[in-house]
């Protein structure tokens, strides 16, 4: 599976998608960040809420893996 990582300038969120199963429960893990599991409590995505407003230099992440990336930012 491929990470993907998508962003909504509408809602103004960014997802990271990790896996493709199927997500069964969320939880709020710091203030506007949702962490979402699958059956087996694996992390499937992570959602950040107010992206743009965030102190985060997209220049400076860096992607470790052998996962492929596929950006829509």
């Amino acid at each position: 599976m491929e990470i993907r990582v998508s962003y909504d300038r509408i809602a103004d969120a960014l997802y990271i998608r990790l896996r493709d199963d199927r997500i069964v429960d969320s939880d709020e893990v710091a203030p506007g960040v949702v962490v979402d599991f699958n059956d087996r409590g694996e992390i499937v995505g992570i959602e950040v809420l107010g992206f743009s407003r965030r102190d985060i230099d997209l220049k400076k992440l860096v992607i470790e893996g052998p996962e492929a990336l596929v950006a829509n930012i």
